[in-house]
C-alpha cells in the first residue's frame, strides 16, 4: 500500500481537528480539514475536486450531521472508507453510522496511535477494492470483446485500444462507416472501466433538432419553454459516474458544438432555464461516420473541439476489408436472432458465397437485416442462397451543375436539393430515395436552410416532420 493518501478530517472543535490533520500528515499525503458537516458534502459532490482516499469525520456536526458526511462520501465512491468519531456513550449512533456503509468508528478522546491503525486497515481495505475492481474490469473488457464477432486483424487492433483506454479518463472519439459497430465499442470501453458499475448514456447527436438535442443533453427548468411543466434532468447529470456515448458527434449544429466544447472544457453546463452551474464527472467517448478532419478543413467542424474529441482514436474497418468475417458473423446471426419454429442449422456453401459477392455498404447492420430477412424466406434445414434479397448499393442519380471545386457541404446541399425536387418535396418520397430517415432528412433541411412554398401553407415556416 502506498503511504501517499488525500485525507479529509471532518470536526468541528478547531483545536482538535488541526491535531487530527498535524498528525495525519506526518504519515500519508495531503489532509485537508473543514469545520462544517455541509462544507465536507459539497467538497465531496464536487466533480471538479480530486477524490479522498479516505474520510475521517465527527458525528455531531454544523451544518450536516456525520451521517450526511458518510452518504456523500459513499456517493461519490462507494470504495471510500470513512472512519466515524463518537463521543463517550454514544456508540448507538456510530453502530448506526456503519449500517449505512462507515468503515468503522473511534471514541473521543482519540488515541493518535489507534487512529493511524485504524487508517492504515481502511486503507489496505480501499487498496484491495481497487485491485479486485481492476481484476474485474479486465474480466468484464475481455468478455465484452468476445461479443464483437471477428475481431481479427484491423477489428483486433480497435479492441485492444479500447481495452488499453477503458481504465483511463481520456476521450475516446470511434469512427467508422455506419454500421461498423461503433455502439459495441463504446459499451465494450465502459464496461471495462472502472466506471462499469456507473450508467452508460447513449445520446444519438443526428436524432433531434437543435433545441431539442440541448435540452436532451443538459436537461431544463421547469417553464424554460412551452410544455416543460417541470424540472428534468439532462444526459450529462445522468451520466455523471459513468459514459456519455455521443452518437453522431459530426451532425452537431455550430451552435450545438459550442456548448459541447464548454463542457469537455470546463466540466459544467446550465439547464435550459436556469442559472445554477451544475458539474458533470462523465466519460466522453463519442462516434461519428465522418470525416472529421475534412469537415474542420471545410469550415463545418470546430477545429477546437475536434481536438478535444480526438485525444484517442478508435478506427473501425468495413465489413468489405474484413470478408474472412462474413461466414463467422452470419453464422451468429443465425443462432441469435428470433426466429419462430424450426431453426436452419446452418448456410450452404452457395448461400456464403452469395454474402462473399456482396459490396455490403451498410456493413454488419445490412448483414444482420439480410440474415433475419434469409431466416424468414428458409424453409429447409439451411439458409439457400435464394432466401437472401441482396440489392445492389443505391447511388444517388447524378447531380445536374455539380462542378468541380465544390464542398462536401455543397454537394449534400445538392443531393438533398435533388431528392426534393424529383419527389415534388414530399419528404417521405426524399428521405426513401437518399436513404435517410424522415427525421435525419427534416433536420438536414433545417440546418441547410432550405425552404419550399407549400411548406408555408397552412402550417407556418417550417417543415412538417
Amino acid at each position: 500500500m502506498s503511504d501517499t493518501l488525500r485525507l479529509l478530517v471532518v470536526e468541528d472543535n478547531d483545536a482538535l481537528r488541526q491535531s487530527l490533520c498535524l498528525a495525519l500528515a506526518d504519515h500519508h499525503g495531503e489532509v485537508v480539514g473543514v469545520s462544517r458537516g455541509d462544507e465536507a458534502v459539497r467538497r465531496l459532490s464536487d466533480a471538479a475536486e480530486p477524490p479522498f482516499d479516505l474520510v475521517l469525520t465527527d458525528l455531531r456536526l454544523p451544518g450536516v450531521d456525520g451521517l450526511g458526511v458518510v452518504e456523500a462520501a459513499l456517493d461519490r465512491d462507494p470504495r471510500t472508507p470513512v472512519l466515524v468519531m463518537t463521543a463517550y456513550g454514544s456508540v448507538d449512533t456510530a453502530v448506526d453510522a456503519m449500517r449505512r456503509g462507515a468503515f468503522d468508528f473511534l471514541e473521543k478522546p482519540v488515541d493518535l496511535d489507534q487512529l493511524e491503525m485504524r487508517v492504515r486497515r481502511a486503507a489496505n481495505h480501499r487498496a484491495l477494492l481497487e485491485e479486485v475492481g481492476t481484476l474485474r474490469a479486465e474480466r468484464d473488457g475481455r468478455r465484452a470483446a468476445q461479443e464483437i464477432i471477428g475481431a481479427k486483424g484491423s477489428l483486433r487492433e480497435a479492441t485492444d485500444l479500447a481495452l488499453r483506454v477503458a481504465p483511463t479518463r481520456s476521450t475516446v472519439l470511434v469512427t467508422g462507416e455506419t454500421g461498423t459497430g461503433k455502439e459495441l465499442v463504446a459499451e465494450l470501453v465502459h464496461r471495462a472501466s472502472d466506471r462499469r458499475d456507473g450508467p452508460l448514456v447513449k445520446v444519438n447527436c443526428a436524432a433531434l433538432p437543435e433545441p431539442l438535442l440541448e435540452s436532451e443533453l443538459f436537461g431544463h427548468e421547469r417553464g424554460a419553454f412551452t410544455g416543460a411543466d417541470r424540472q428534468r434532468k439532462g444526459r450529462f447529470e445522468e451520466a455523471s459516474g459513468g459514459t456519455l456515448f455521443l452518437d453522431e458527434v459530426g451532425d452537431l449544429t455550430p451552435g450545438m458544438q459550442a456548448k459541447l466544447l464548454r463542457v469537455l472544457q470546463e466540466q459544467e453546463f446550465h439547464r435550459l432555464g436556469g442559472e445554477r452551474t451544475l458539474r458533470t464527472d462523465a466519460r466522453i467517448v463519442a462516434a461519428t461516420h465522418q470525416d472529421l478532419a475534412a469537415a474542420v478543413r471545410e469550415g463545418r467542424f470546430r477545429e477546437d473541439l475536434y481536438f478535444r474529441l480526438h485525444v484517442v482514436e478508435i478506427r473501425l474497418p468495413p465489413l468489405r476489408d474484413r470478408p474472412e468475417d462474413l461466414p463467422r458473423l452470419a453464422r451468429h446471426f443465425l443462432a441469435t436472432l428470433p426466429h419462430e419454429g424450426a431453426r436452419p442449422a446452418d448456410l450452404t456453401t452457395a448461400a456464403i458465397a452469395k454474402l462473399a459477392e456482396h459490396p455490403w455498404p451498410g456493413n454488419v447492420r445490412e448483414l444482420r437485416n439480410a440474415m433475419e430477412r434469409a431466416l424468414l424466406l428458409a424453409r429447409g434445414s439451411k439458409v439457400e442462397a435464394g432466401d437472401f434479397e441482396l440489392k445492389p448499393p443505391v447511388l444517388p442519380a447524378p447531380v445536374p451543375g455539380l462542378a468541380a471545386g465544390w464542398t462536401l457541404a455543397d454537394a449534400e446541399r445538392a443531393l438533398v436539393l435533388d431528392a426534393l425536387e424529383r419527389t415534388g418535396y414530399v419528404q417521405k418520397d426524399a428521405s426513401e430515395r437518399l436513404g435517410v430517415s424522415r427525421r435525419k432528412l427534416n433536420y438536414m433541411i433545417r440546418r441547410m436552410g432550405i425552404t419550399h412554398p407549400s411548406w408555408r401553407r397552412n402550417r407556418g415556416p417550417e417543415p412538417d416532420e
